[in-house]
């Protein structure tokens, strides 16, 4: 009897072993792949408590949560010749347990290579401007590059790549730096000449109104005055108005054309005429000369004769004086 109870007891709890080592426990986000013998079953377990054989079946539990890979920094040289170093970081995850365990020995392994590979391949054709200004387009081109070694023959997708930090040479950053300062300093005096531009073309058209209206300019100044006189530790000095000066100017031409009138003299009733004196007749531009009375002449000894025998005489002048008493 007593040797009964022990086998019966034997019994259970070899059986209670077996019940254990057949039982696994498969998490929501993992996927149970079962192995009998070495060969792979087709069936995959889903989360929960599975049941498989205490002997000969061993099951790998795979995660397919989002995983996280930081590349570490990788020197490069860009396509225009500069070199620098750039860490990235991966997110990916496992689309398919059986691939990601029988066709790569360390999935998280092969696509930190992968990545490293990728980063300095994609850097390697991109120009610095590009890398620093179009990250997006770096990110994009990263994981296309990585998705065709990964996902269909791995089971992996790549989901997002994203470029961390781009570490510079000093004497580049001196560079930027420098290229930077001379287009902010482009752009403020661009600002600053629009500025000054639109503030000429509204000081043109409140001068063409204030030329229109006389007393803006007045109203004007008197403003200025006001604003210059908030300052107690200045000294004002008022200018003559302008309105008067014009008024005296006014009076003044007024005055003089009234006096300039009155001045003329009344013209005689009766005065001897001055006989007109002959004169002589312009040479032309082609170098000829011509007498008085506008015949041609050819020298300058027959221009003197001809002024000398047709000047007026003291008895000619004496004998109009005459006719004229008479």
């Amino acid at each position: 009897m007593g040797v009964l109870i022990t086998v019966l007891v034997v019994f259970a709890v070899a059986g209670l072993v077996l019940l254990a080592l057949s039982l696994r426990n498969v998490q929501q986000y993992e996927k149970g792949v079962v192995f009998r013998f070495g060969r792979l079953l087709p069936d995959i377990r889903g989360p929960g408590l599975r049941v498989i054989r205490p002997i000969g079946d061993r099951m790998r539990k795979v995660s397919v949560q989002t995983e996280v890979l930081g590349i570490p920094p990788q020197g490069s040289i860009t396509a225009d010749n500069v070199t620098l170093t750039v860490d990235a970081v991966v997110y990916f995850r496992v689309i398919d347990p059986v691939k990601a365990l029988v066709n790569v020995r360390d999935y998280r392994g092969a696509v930190s290579q992968i990545a490293q590979t990728s980063l300095r391949a994609v850097i390697g054709r991109a120009d610095l401007d590009t890398l620093l200004s179009d990250r997006d387009h770096i990110n994009a081109e990263l994981k296309k590059v990585m998705d065709a070694p990964t996902e269909e023959p791995w089971g992996l997708r790549i989901e997002r790549v994203e470029i961390k930090d781009i570490a510079l040479p000093e004497s580049m950053m001196r560079s930027m730096s420098k290229q930077a300062e001379a287009e902010r300093e482009r752009r403020a005096r661009v600002i600053a000449a629009d500025g000054e531009f639109q503030a000429s073309q509204r000081l043109t058209d409140a001068a063409a109104t204030m030329a229109n209206t006389p007393g803006a300019l007045q109203l004007r100044l008197l403003q200025t005055v006001v604003d210059v006189s908030a300052e107690k530790n200045s000294t004002l000095v008022m200018p003559f108005p302008v309105e008067m000066l014009r008024f005296f100017e006014h009076q003044s031409r007024e005055t003089d054309g009234e006096f300039a009138r009155r001045s003329v003299p009344r013209p005689a009733l009766s005065e001897p005429a001055t006989p007109a004196l002959p004169t002589a007749t312009a040479f032309p531009q082609s170098g000829e000369r011509v007498g008085f009375d506008g015949d041609r002449i050819g020298s300058r000894a027959a221009v003197a004769r001809d002024r000398r025998d047709n000047w007026p005489t003291h008895a000619d002048s004496d004998s109009d004086a005459s006719h004229a008493h008479g």
